[in-house]
């Protein structure tokens, strides 16, 4: 089973941007779906983006469309969150998932990272 650590988490004011990473082990890393999912305190955990092996297939959650962007790197084996135009209501631990193709992530049934803290403040 792969192994999922986030990085990059902080404090940002609102309209600031903050980039997180999620490293990945295992030697099929190019062929995993990754995804990020966020949980804000007292709420469920939601579907934030995902991405194909190949970085040909992008999904989104309207929430974040048009101000977050997924992307990979296979060869660092390392799946990024770019995060821009910030809003306190993007508070929250956000999730590294990983699974064997994209309806395996936004679903949530793959591996899961422990997780980083972003907080948005006014």
């Amino acid at each position: 089973q792969v192994q999922l650590v986030e990085s990059g988490g902080g404090l940002v004011q609102a309209g600031g941007s903050l980039r997180l990473s999620c490293a990945a082990s295992g030697r099929t890393f190019s062929s995993t779906a990754m995804g990020w999912f966020r949980q804000a305190r007292g709420k469920e955990r939601e579907f934030v983006a995902a991405i194909s092996g190949s970085s040909i297939t992008t999904w989104y959650s309207d929430s974040v469309k048009g101000r977050f962007t997924i992307s990979r790197d296979n060869a660092k084996n390392t799946v990024y969150l770019q995060m821009n135009s910030l809003k306190l209501e993007d508070t929250a631990v956000y999730y590294c998932a990983a699974g064997k193709n994209i309806a395996q992530v936004t679903t949530g049934l793959g591996s899961w990272g422990q997780g980083t803290q972003v907080t948005v403040s006014s």
